[in-house]
């Protein structure tokens, strides 16, 4: 209460740069996480500077001060991004501008320079972020903003200036939200507009290009959303939930890399599929990679729109470009299905050699174990040999564990007879290593496994910490096969049991301590919520505002059809502004606009009444003219005469009498 009457005790000045200085701040928070450590402190320091000044009526620096703030900003923005351009180093330098703006406020032409610069920062949120979190944080910035600009323009006011404001600019935003949203509808998609997300994958869960096994010594959950899909008729079982990624079959010792660096314009002549087909829509988060994450196996291309695809020999779904923004598409996959030579010496042209080869020199004892296995089982096939291996990690005391600290050099060494624990890359891998060695062409898959169903919207959300690795063999008579060797260790991994959970901060903590069912029902409809602002907002693309203009009527629309939509709706619009203004006009005091007529007559006589004249003091200027004195009479009476005295006339029959009398020329 102290600090409130301390701050309702300074001058109007210092009152509104203290609110468009918390507005500032308001703006650049959500930024904070992008920025630069020095620019995040050095702007910090400039506002809380400016906020001193205020509070304590000193003047702003001088220009100096801001040359050499400025001087520092740029070398140190060169010294970070190694450029002045660009988005990154653009977004550094307008925050530190604005904030070194607050410190010239010395003018009304000052505070529009910071107002716009602020709008301007406003929207630099979206170039990393469109969440429905960021939209929201960005509304009550734009509605602070809005705020200060009104209260710039109203003059010296008491205490109750900034709440006036404030209710002005929220008028102001709603009678703009009707014209944002036909904009939205019905203005021309564009090119994505913000910026791509940064691939920064190191060390979190999630997929990447390549794997390389036993460097991480901890793997940290990452609890994002990578995908939502919704299933047209019954989904599949969640342990069957397998999304397809990057098929990694190069192996150098430490890292697995894709057979293939660029993917073939036709699907693999060799895939064949059977039984029911499941549709089902993708919602895919931006991940700068050109990966569209299907079921297994998809032969026909994934309906996207705005770009093309193709299918890399290893039944991999790959877009024409980088997915740098939100991605819904169709799909129609088979469970069902073969693919791959039917034997080893067939006239394929994809040759099974690579998916044999191992490095020379590592992991001698894995090597040595394949041998002893094939001595002891000299006639045991693939499927035997795959049998006898998942049996091995089920029952030799194997563990699934995310922090099984970094492996040497010998990775399947370490993982089949010292440590026997790891999470999915290290227990893929040491599998396929394995079964190379016993000869079985072998592979990893990377993709995302299992999922969660919420309730909410019927969405499966897959997250990052749902990415997972299991491998691929070949049999003769049936080609690739799919086998998951984490599943031998840990079969909650990739059933319905044991679901992989990120940590969920302070708030999830406590909600899950108090009531579990609670914290999982919010978030569920957290997730319901994010997933409609996705599906509505950021996913609303150039056929979505096609379907709009054949649900209100037109046979086959095309953009010259939006365009001539968006210019009736705009006409309609205008008029119905003008109509409004005509209507605001009239409502204006009749009784005013009879006077004022009155007067406009006088003056085009010659006569030059004061400019508040009463009737009565028009009526004596007019001697000569009985009637005219007598209607003037009858207008004041009608406006002031008490309630006792003679009923006066009607306005509308003053009204009407007004434009009978003679007045004088």
């Amino acid at each position: 209460m102290r600090g409130m009457n301390a701050i309702s005790a300074l001058p109007r000045d210092s009152r509104d740069t203290l609110f468009l200085l918390l507005v500032i701040a308001w703006v650049v928070l959500p930024q904070v996480g992008n920025l630069p450590l020095w620019c995040t402190g050095l702007s910090a320091g400039v506002l809380l500077w400016r906020g001193w000044l205020a509070w304590r009526a000193r003047p702003l620096p001088s220009r100096w001060w801001l040359a050499a703030l400025l001087a520092v900003t740029l070398a140190a923005t060169w010294a970070t991004h190694k450029t002045l351009l660009g988005r990154d180093a653009g977004v550094t330098l307008i925050v530190v501008l604005l904030a070194l703006k607050t410190l010239e406020l010395r003018a009304r032409r000052d505070a529009f320079v910071v107002f716009f610069l602020g709008f301007f920062t406003m929207l630099s949120n979206f170039f990393f972020s469109q969440s429905l979190l960021t939209a929201a944080a960005m509304l009550i910035a734009l509605l602070g903003l809005l705020t200060a600009l009104v209260n710039a323009h109203m003059p010296v006011a008491p205490q109750s200036a900034l709440p006036e404001a404030a209710k002005i600019a929220g008028g102001m935003a709603l009678l703009g939200a009707p014209i944002m949203a036909v904009l939205f509808l019905l203005f021309p998609r564009m090119a994505p507009l913000w910026g791509v997300p940064s691939d920064a994958m190191a060390g979190r869960s999630g997929l990447s290009a390549s794997m390389q096994v036993g460097t991480m010594a901890q793997l940290a959950l990452d609890d994002s959303i990578a995908m939502r899909v919704r299933f047209e008729g019954p989904p599949p079982q969640q342990q069957d939930l397998y999304f397809r990624g990057p098929v990694l079959s190069r192996f150098d010792g430490r890292e697995w890399r894709p057979q293939y660096s660029e993917f073939s314009l036709q699907p693999p002549s060799d895939l064949q599929v059977s039984g029911p087909a499941v549709n089902y829509q993708v919602t895919l988060e931006p991940s700068n990679r050109p990966w569209l994450l299907t079921l297994d196996a998809t032969p026909q291309r994934p309906t996207l729109a705005g770009m093309d695809a193709a299918m890399t020999p290893d039944l991999q779904w790959l877009a024409s470009r980088p997915v740098s923004d939100l991605l819904r598409y169709q799909v129609q996959s088979y469970p069902q299905f073969r693919y791959g030579p039917q034997q080893a010496d067939t006239k394929s042209s994809i040759s099974l050699q690579p998916y044999l080869d191992l490095p020379p020199s590592y992991n001698p004892r894995t090597l040595q174990l394949a041998a002893d296995i094939r001595r002891a089982q000299p006639s045991a096939n693939t499927a035997a040999l795959v049998t006898l291996v998942l049996e091995r990690l089920r029952t030799g005391g194997y563990s699934y564990t995310l922090d099984p600290g970094v492996y040497g050099r010998d990775t399947a060494d370490e993982f089949w007879f010292d440590r026997k624990e790891g999470f999915c890359e290290h227990i893929a891998s040491s599998f396929v290593i394995l079964m190379r060695a016993l000869d079985v062409p072998a592979r990893i898959v990377t993709g995302y496994q299992g999922g969660e169903l919420n309730g909410v919207d019927g969405f499966w959300v897959l997250r990052q910490s749902d990415a997972h690795a299991w491998a691929e063999v070949w049999q003769a008579g049936r080609g690739w096969t799919r086998v998951d060797p984490t599943g031998a260790v840990s079969p909650g991994r990739v059933g319905s049991f044991q679901r992989l959970q990120a940590p969920s901060g302070v708030v999830g903590t406590v909600l899950g301590t108090v009531s579990p069912d609670m914290a999982k029902r919010l978030r569920a409809a957290w997730d319901a919520v994010n997933n409609g602002w996705n599906q509505w907002v950021l996913n609303y693309s150039q056929g979505k505002q096609l379907n709009l203009l054949k649900n209100i009527g037109f046979t086959d629309p095309d953009w010259e059809d939006l365009g001539k939509l968006l210019a009736g709706l705009l006409v309609l619009a205008t008029l119905g502004g003008a109509a409004w203004a005509q209507w605001e006009r009239l409502q204006h005091d009749p009784w005013l606009r009879l006077l004022d007529a009155a007067r406009r007559k006088l003056l085009k006589a010659g006569i030059t009444p004061p400019p508040n004249a009463p009737p009565r003091e028009l009526a004596a200027l007019l001697p000569q003219h009985p009637a005219i004195q007598q209607w003037l009479l009858q207008l004041e009476a009608q406006r002031y005469a008490p309630p006792t005295a003679h009923t006066p006339h009607s306005l509308a029959a003053l009204r009407r009498s007004f434009k009978s009398l003679a007045w004088p020329h």
